[in-house]
């Protein structure tokens, strides 16, 4: 579902937000938690505090560190850097176009399935994926446990 730069920035922001706020996450640490190639790791790493999903901390007690509050941090927001939702336009049956306005026998049931993951990593928040719970995006005035 995931290519593999778009899972590794997941794992690792997961990593990063289950450090205490005030601490920073250093490369090295996040690649021994998580397993992910140091070198490859800090490209993934960079990318996302350029798409403002981290900051990165300089000096002795540097690293990274979210942007924002895991609890409106979503896993789209984690993967958008890396990949993009396919939109399908060739039919699953031929090699036709096939769209809303020109479907084939299964485009529903298609769009259907691509319409709810695309959903599920735009409401589902860090958070949420911390707690294992139903937990999205902006819902901060919620405790999670």
């Amino acid at each position: 579902m995931l290519n593999q730069s778009a899972d590794y920035a997941l794992r690792a922001v997961l990593c990063v937000a289950q450090q205490d706020d005030r601490r920073s996450c250093t490369t090295s640490a996040i690649a021994g938690a998580t397993g992910i190639p140091r070198n490859y790791l800090g490209k993934v790493l960079h990318a996302l505090v350029g798409a403002g999903v981290l900051v990165s901390v300089r000096g002795p007690r540097g690293g990274f560190r979210l942007a924002k509050p895991a609890s409106e941090t979503t896993l789209a927001d984690v993967a958008a850097p890396f990949q993009t939702m396919p939109k399908r336009s060739m039919c699953l049956l031929g090699n036709r176009p096939c769209d809303a306005s020109n479907p084939c026998i299964a485009h529903r049931k298609w769009q259907d399935a691509a319409d709810e993951v695309t959903s599920f990593f735009s409401r589902t928040s860090i958070t949420a994926m911390l707690a294992g719970g139903a937990t999205t995006a902006h819902s901060t005035n919620r405790s999670v446990t």
